[in-house]
């Protein structure tokens, strides 16, 4: 296994993903929840999104190309998306325990397109693009399982967090993250747009 590039892979994913960052989302939508669905949410969404990345990995050129979409639109995509559960957070309906269920959060946000995003997609399919033999193709796989059970154990245990915080403090960090998520989703959005018009600009 290159060494190496399983360092670099490792490094870049996991500042893309952002597991400290993520904490405050993750509270945000699972605080209402039991303890044991928190957790289960956690796995759930890992596992999500690490499948969404493998098959990103192995087949994302070929499946983009086939259904005609280009990157830019996958990541406004994902922003638009995100603008949506943002809304939620700030208006205080994601506050409402019957209208969550853990796999619905687990799936949409957290799993996609929080971890498993625009950009944890695209440097994952550069990765492997840019692969020659076994061993680096070991290396890219090793890392990307690293980096989501790095995230699995940071959320797993981002639970005593939540008794700290008290109902109280989880509300007033649900408005911090539903604003953050907002601000990451324009972020997104914009970047598609600058894609989209130098993308057109040069083909001109």
């Amino acid at each position: 296994m290159d060494l190496k590039l399983f360092g670099e892979v490792f490094v870049t994913l996991l500042v893309i993903v952002d597991p400290p960052g993520m904490m405050p989302i993750f509270l945000a939508l699972t605080g209402p929840l039991a303890a044991r669905d928190r957790n289960r949410a956690a796995w759930q969404a890992v596992a999500l999104a690490l499948g969404v990345i493998v098959i990103f990995a192995v087949a994302g050129q070929t499946l983009l190309d086939y259904l005609h979409v280009d990157l830019p639109a996958l990541q406004a995509a994902g922003g638009l998306l995100l603008v949506l559960v943002a809304l939620e957070l700030l208006t205080g309906k994601a506050d409402d325990p019957s209208h969550q269920t853990t796999s619905n959060i687990a799936l949409v946000p957290l799993g996609t397109p929080l971890l498993a995003g625009p950009g944890a997609i695209v440097a994952t399919m550069l990765f492997v693009q840019q692969a020659d033999g076994a061993a680096e193709y070991v290396a890219i796989a090793a890392a990307i399982v690293a980096v989501m059970l790095t995230v699995w154990v940071v959320l797993r245990y981002s639970g005593g967090i939540v008794k700290v915080l008290r109902p109280g403090g989880i509300e007033v960090l649900t408005r911090i993250a539903g604003l953050l998520l907002a601000a990451i989703a324009v972020q997104l959005i914009a970047d598609a747009v600058a894609a989209f018009v130098t993308q057109y600009a040069t083909t001109t």
